[in-house]
């Protein structure tokens, strides 16, 4: 929409989104001259000898009094037509880079996702803890992607749809706790589910990345199933298996070393890495973690081509209340004394 630039200010300006509005400001002159004026009718019923006393109207003293009444009127119609012309501030412009790309995490949060397999600055933590963790750097590296958030448990549920604003999905991934969306895990869902909000065939690169600890538990869709949609919808689909291989874990018979990890189903996680054309990761602790987050932005790197913004605030109800509050006066001005 073409806007008309009429002052600026240090960092920013006003423009006018309508400033074509502004012509009809010469429209009450126009109502004045052109239109008949109304003549007034007089009754003969009744003859006042003295009517100086009744007719104040062409009293030449007044007319100084009737000019000044008008100022708050004009002030109000031009405060009116301003309004209408949709005044705007202007920030300064700023870049924003696109990558063109769309970016969908799906992080399972089924009740073997507490599992403390994971260190945190020597501290010991659950494995959501550390999906949190790591994974809220890599949202925040993202610049120029569009992310969203799939969170699955039973069923999948859309957290974030497809946004900028990285600061929010990462919010939202923080708030998020092990049972909020069930005890098992529904990955086909969770596939179907992005399939679905990624089917954007105007966006050239379409990524989900997908992370959990378990076996396909719960759900409709079947993982390999949901993975030849995505394959035929174009999505690429980096598949994330966590926890540790092994741990110490104290019982009746003393410690005990057990695998953590041993319902993961990384046959499947593999084989839907490989059909959408992505890849599987293993995440065993930490620092693996991270370093496979590090390596998906090696994979899918963001790029720097930006269009560029400019912040803009309405500032119509400015005027448009002084306006109204002068309409609103002007009523209660005391009325002109006779002398």
């Amino acid at each position: 929409m073409p806007d008309f630039s009429i002052f600026g200010f240090g960092s920013g300006s006003i423009t006018f989104d309508w400033p074509w509005v502004f012509a009809a400001l010469p429209l009450p002159l126009l109502v004045r001259y052109l239109l008949p004026r109304v003549q007034a009718q007089r009754s003969a019923a009744l003859r006042v000898p003295f009517i100086d006393d009744f007719g104040e109207g062409d009293d030449p003293a007044r007319a100084p009094r009737r000019r000044w009444l008008l100022l708050p009127a004009i002030l109000a119609w031009l405060l009116l037509v301003t309004a209408a012309a949709r005044p705007q501030w202007l920030g300064d412009p700023l870049e924003l880079p696109i990558s063109g790309r769309d970016l969908m995490l799906a992080v399972d949060l089924s009740g073997s996702m507490e599992q403390e397999d994971f260190e945190i600055d020597g501290r010991r933590v659950n494995r959501l803890i550390a999906t949190k963790w790591v994974a809220g750097d890599f949202i925040e590296r993202r610049e120029g992607d569009r992310i969203g958030l799939i969170l699955f448990g039973d069923q999948a549920y859309l957290q974030a749809p497809l946004t900028f604003d990285r600061k929010t999905v990462r919010e939202l991934l923080n708030e998020s706790a092990i049972g909020l969306a069930g005890k098992y895990t529904a990955i086909g869902d969770a596939i179907g589910l992005a399939v679905k909000r990624l089917r954007n065939k105007e966006v050239k690169d379409r990524v989900l990345i997908l992370l959990t600890d378990g076996a396909n538990t719960a759900g409709e869709v079947k993982p390999l199933q949901a993975a030849e949609l995505a394959a035929r919808e174009g999505l690429k689909i980096y598949t994330i298996g966590i926890g540790a291989d092994r741990m110490t874990v104290r019982s009746l018979l003393g410690r005990q070393v057990i695998n953590p990890s041993r319902d993961l189903d990384e046959e499947t996680l593999t084989a839907i890495a490989d059909a959408t054309g992505g890849r599987y990761f293993r995440a065993r602790d930490t620092e693996e973690l991270n370093e496979i987050y590090r390596e998906l932005d090696r994979l899918e790197p963001t790029e720097k081509d930006g269009q560029i913004f400019r912040p803009q605030r309405a500032l119509y109800p400015w005027p448009l209340a002084a306006a109204l509050l002068l309409a609103g006066l002007i009523p209660l001005l005391p009325p002109s004394r006779t002398r």
